[in-house]
């Protein structure tokens, strides 16, 4: 007997979860695209968040704040993603401590187990990174982010686009002095604490 009103409950939550998607997809989507450079990854994650949304909502499993927590797993999700790549160097950023030991970006982020705070930490710290380069002119970011985040060579940026390779590098070397120059009062806060 009470079957029929199960089977409407499911209905209307289904509805439900689709109009959070319908709503929150683009806003969610930019988010995470944002963080992430390649945009199959970025979309991966978009679909694994709503995946992960329908299966609470299947397990019945109460979400309080639905925007808040698909932000929280999103974020996790990208987390998880930068920890299954291996890191890129910032080769031409590095940075030596006063033993002359170089350190990688990685050295400066407090570490993803380390606790919520941390990871609250790193969270702001990437963000930092991203609008310094989001705050490049056009051109050296394109290189900035092929070489060091994508891995890719200058000899195979400058076969797809046409620039010549010394061109690319000067372009990265200004990306480079200008996120040392913006990103440097950062760097001074970790030094100190």
């Amino acid at each position: 007997m009470d079957e029929p009103s199960s089977i409407t409950s499911m209905t209307e939550r289904d509805r439900q979860i689709s109009e959070i998607i319908a709503e929150e997809r683009s806003r969610l989507r930019n988010f995470i695209r944002r963080r992430v450079p390649d945009p199959a990854d970025a979309e991966d994650i978009v679909q694994e968040v709503f995946y992960e949304l329908v299966e609470a909502n299947r397990l019945l499993m109460p979400i309080e704040h639905v925007t808040g927590w698909l932000f929280r797993v999103a974020r996790n999700r990208i987390t998880d993603l930068f920890r299954k790549k291996k890191p890129e160097p910032f080769s031409d950023a590095a940075v030596e401590d006063e033993d002359g030991q170089v350190l990688q970006i990685e050295d400066f982020l407090p570490s993803p187990d380390a606790g919520p705070e941390a990871l609250y930490a790193r969270n702001v710290l990437l963000d930092e990174l991203e609008s310094a380069v989001d705050e490049l002119p056009e051109e050296q970011r394109k290189v900035f982010v092929a070489h060091e985040l994508e891995g890719r060579s200058f000899k195979e940026i400058a076969a797809q686009t046409g620039v010549g390779v010394n061109t690319l590098l000067s372009r990265k070397r200004y990306a480079v002095l200008h996120l040392r120059e913006r990103l440097q009062s950062i760097y001074d806060e970790f030094r100190k604490g």
